[in-house]
């Protein structure tokens, strides 16, 4: 019964958050009939604004962390967040009556990192006294940028290969100057769509900031433009997919259940993959066993901050009530509440 009266207190206090809040917020704003509306070119704005902020922030962290020590981790963490973007690929995306768009999305946030949710953790290592790595906050954006492009360049090939097959005629397809079956999908066209999503508006403010954070100085105009606006131009963002969520909220009726059932598991499976890289690490490097916790904690999380404006501008056709209702509404909570179950498995495998 106090498990139960907990989980119920960590979700009201998740849709008391700005992410939740006005994300709701939208939601019954268009259910009234409200004809409150942001201008897109305001819009397209405020999602710049807030990726490079992130991508500075994340470029900042890794030029300061000692990089012979992170190359590990951080290959690890790439991985990890690649291999999270496959399972909900193989899992939720081909769940019957899910969209393959909107289960990639979903499977981009899981795959990122909820930076709320690491600061959490680190708090509870503190208090028990539990030594990690300084640069463990360096981390991060390696597996969160991995997650979020894999998830985009996976999701543009699913929609690509459809549109050929609804273009093919008598069931041959030409592409790239040959031949061949509707299962045809060249490099040349996987070459356009990586081209394409590092080209896009959302994925070039995001590396541009990393790129800017690491090789030059940003700190001044980062510490007094982007951080302070960053939590109010968040608030507009999650205000603009809530109206948009709800007009496409039937969509989700049939499927409901996947995406719960997704959101309460994913960050449980996700966490034992995020350890046991940590595990690896820990062998290979001597990385600590709470920088194994920590790792174990980015690989449950799921992104708050950088994963709803990079979907949103990467794949507008993807339903924000999907992804941004399964990561932050039910993937966040699960998150926080797994923290003690991965400090107690380091505990009994690697000794704290």
């Amino acid at each position: 019964m106090e498990m139960i009266m907990d989980i119920a207190a960590t979700i009201v206090a998740q849709m008391q958050k700005p992410t939740l809040a006005f994300l709701i917020g939208g939601m019954m704003l268009a259910a009234c009939g409200s004809k409150l509306e942001v201008p897109e070119p305001v819009y397209k704005f405020v999602v710049m604004l807030l990726l490079l902020k992130v991508g500075l922030g994340a470029g900042i962290s890794v030029r300061e962390a000692d990089l012979v020590a992170l190359a590990v981790p951080a290959v690890l963490a790439i991985l990890v967040g690649i291999g999270i973007v496959l399972i909900g690929s193989g899992t939720l995306a081909r769940w019957r009556g899910v969209s393959h768009m909107d289960g990639m999305a979903t499977a981009g946030l899981f795959g990122a990192v909820s930076a709320s949710t690491l600061a959490a953790s680190m708090a509870m290592l503190d208090a028990e006294q539990i030594a990690y790595e300084g640069f463990i906050g360096a981390l991060y954006p390696f597996m969160d940028v991995a997650a979020l492009v894999t998830a985009i360049v996976l999701a543009r090939m699913s929609a690509a290969r459809k549109a050929v097959a609804a273009n093919a005629v008598g069931g041959t397809i030409t592409m790239g100057g040959r031949g061949g079956t509707g299962s045809c999908f060249d490099g040349a066209v996987v070459r356009g769509i990586l081209r394409d999503t590092f080209q896009s508006a959302a994925i070039s403010a995001l590396v541009l900031g990393i790129v800017i954070g690491i090789f030059a100085r940003p700190e001044s105009v980062y510490n007094s433009f982007y951080e302070p606006l960053f939590r109010g131009l968040l608030s507009v963002l999650m205000l603009v997919m809530g109206m948009e969520a709800w007009s496409r909220l039937s969509e989700l009726r049939k499927v409901a259940g996947a995406y719960v059932a997704y959101g309460l598991a994913a960050p449980l499976v996700h966490g034992l993959l995020g350890f046991g890289a940590g595990l690896i690490a820990h062998h290979l490097t001597e990385f600590s066993a709470g920088g194994v916790v920590l790792l174990s904690v980015m690989a449950a999380s799921s992104s708050d901050i950088s994963g709803p404006p990079t979907m949103r501008g990467a794949l507008p056709d993807a339903n924000p009530s999907s992804y941004v209702g399964a990561s932050t509404g039910l993937g966040t909570p699960v998150a926080i509440l797994s923290i003690p179950l991965w400090i107690a498995l380091a505990d009994m495998v690697i000794g704290v």
